[in-house]
């Protein structure tokens, strides 16, 4: 998983980094974006454009932000409430559209205080 997104971009979404994305791998949850492991192609586009700073190569992540590496694969990887499958790798965010849920991790998030 070249890049990820972390927990910044909860409740945020800015979509700057989708616009940026030349192979369309920025999917959209409810609260979140996430980046399809499979998709990206490691380019970095999409990271010095997000305005809260929540995008980075998976082995740069913020050590406060580690859990999202593994969350942003699963947000591909696992069957999501209201899903019949995992999203897997379709080829680009564009055709899936808003998957309009989360994973766990970010579904339980509350904001700082």
């Amino acid at each position: 998983m070249p890049y990820v997104i972390a927990e910044p971009c909860i409740d945020v979404m800015d979509r700057s980094c989708v616009d940026e994305c030349p192979v369309d791998c920025i999917y959209e949850g409810s609260r979140k974006l996430y980046i399809s492991p499979v998709e990206c192609i490691d380019c970095g586009a999409c990271e010095p454009v997000c305005p809260v700073e929540a995008i980075s190569q998976d082995r740069a992540v913020d050590p406060d932000f580690e859990a999202h590496v593994a969350d942003n694969a699963t947000f591909f990887d696992t069957v999501l409430p209201g899903r019949d499958e995992p999203i897997g790798a379709p080829g680009g965010a564009m055709g899936v559209g808003a998957v309009g849920v989360d994973t766990e991790l970010v579904a339980k998030h509350t904001p700082q205080a």
